[in-house]
């Protein structure tokens, strides 16, 4: 399958000092992943193939409830074109 972009926030059900602690850990799987990804100050967008993004997205869930939250919300957007799209063909020519 082409690669398509996923981007994840994840809202845990926290105490506020938590928050970033339990967001850390999510970003860490995905680094961990190897797939190309960029953070940003409200969601992180990953580059891959569909169906690893879902399950990235899967874990995510996990890790949040392991991590103490009672509740995860997340918001998901999901770009898929059949040639593929890529994180750097949107935003290459903003980086310095």
């Amino acid at each position: 399958m082409a690669n398509a972009n996923l981007s994840l926030q994840v809202l845990p059900r926290v105490a506020d000092a938590e928050l970033y602690g339990v967001v850390d850990k999510v970003i860490a799987m995905i680094q961990a992943s190897g797939l190309n990804y960029v953070v940003g100050p409200m969601e992180t967008t990953i580059e891959g193939d569909l169906d690893v993004l879902l399950e990235l997205v899967r874990q995510a869930q996990h890790i949040c409830v392991e991590a103490g939250a009672q509740r995860v919300m997340s918001v998901v957007k999901i770009d898929y074109k059949p040639d593929g799209v890529t994180i750097d063909e949107k935003i290459a020519k903003y980086r310095s």
